[in-house]
């Protein structure tokens, strides 16, 4: 089952740099086991959005809780919702970035 996590992040951009590496690791490993969908920064910095595959709202939880920007307080506020995905225009879709 899909959830979207909706992140809203700190204003402290060094620390959201700083932290950046951990997180973008911790992604790429949530990816590699099947867990992470879809996920990038908003172009404003002003958060990001992480689309998880995962059993539960629960697990869904467990695998935001473990996120190196949320254990270091870069996410000021996020929402994890249930998400059914109806339609998908794959010539719009980039190729997934390695940064």
């Amino acid at each position: 089952m899909k959830f979207v996590n909706f992140i809203y992040y700190v204003s402290d951009t060094q620390k959201v740099e700083t932290i950046r590496p951990l997180h973008r690791a911790y992604a790429q490993g949530l990816r590699d086991q099947g867990k992470l969908v879809i996920a990038g920064p908003f172009r404003d910095g002003a958060g990001a959005l992480m689309v998880y595959e995962a059993e539960s709202q629960q697990d869904a939880e467990a695998l935001a809780a473990n996120d190196p920007f949320f254990k270091g307080g870069i996410w000021m506020k996020y929402e994890i919702h249930p998400w059914e995905i109806v339609g998908v225009n794959h010539a719009l879709m980039p190729e997934p970035s390695s940064k």
